[in-house]
């Protein structure tokens, strides 16, 4: 099957849907995180009471992120296209589910996602664990083949693989990860251009 007969898609939010405004070097200060760990993994591994204050620090600064976020090129003409086709649309984020839902509709995208289908780091594994993507196949009840995954790093391309889903590369310059991509597009205009 073709990308162009894809019904099921599934897309990364920030830096995806949005532009990329998360300074994670700054984060990692912020919070005492070795600059070659990964947020997620650092904080799951804190003892509760040390990681519930760094957890709270971190969605503040997320929220102030979430209503001043902007759509990335093409987002908006894609994921509308998208719909009308009848598509089914999800997202699989490692933000948190409140905040991907201020994000959306900051960036005119609320209408296009049913809210239980909108994943976040408290509603699934994050990313490059499959889960995410295989609760959405369950829930969708279609085989993790007929997904694809949109991103725009390594962890979304690897999640698509592990589940057995496709991957597409958006919104960077070159495809740093041939080995893990399915598809690389420009942007979501390019993509969209591409499923024509």
């Amino acid at each position: 099957m073709s990308l162009a007969d894809a019904r099921y898609w599934v897309f990364d939010m920030d830096g995806t849907l949005t532009l990329a405004v998360h300074d994670f070097p700054a984060i990692k200060r912020a919070l005492a995180i070795p600059q070659e760990d990964d947020i997620l993994h650092h904080l799951a591994a804190l003892p509760s009471d040390e990681a519930a204050g760094k957890r709270a620090w971190l969605l503040e600064h997320e929220r102030e992120l979430a209503y001043a976020a902007t759509p990335a090129p093409g987002a908006r003409e894609l994921l509308h296209a998208l719909r009308e086709r009848g598509c089914t649309l999800g997202v699989l984020t490692r933000n948190a589910h409140e905040l991907a839902l201020v994000t959306l509709q900051a960036v005119g995208l609320g209408d296009c996602f049913a809210s239980e289908d909108i994943l976040g780091r408290d509603e699934a594994p994050p990313k490059p664990d499959p889960g995410g993507l295989l609760h959405l196949a369950r829930k969708w009840d279609v085989s993790p083949s007929e997904l694809v995954m949109v991103g725009d790093y390594r962890f979304d391309l690897e999640c698509a693989k592990a589940a057995g889903a496709r991957g597409v590369l958006v919104n960077l310059p070159e495809n740093l990860w041939p080995e893990l991509t399915d598809l690389h597009a420009q942007d979501c205009g390019q993509l969209l251009r591409l499923l024509d």
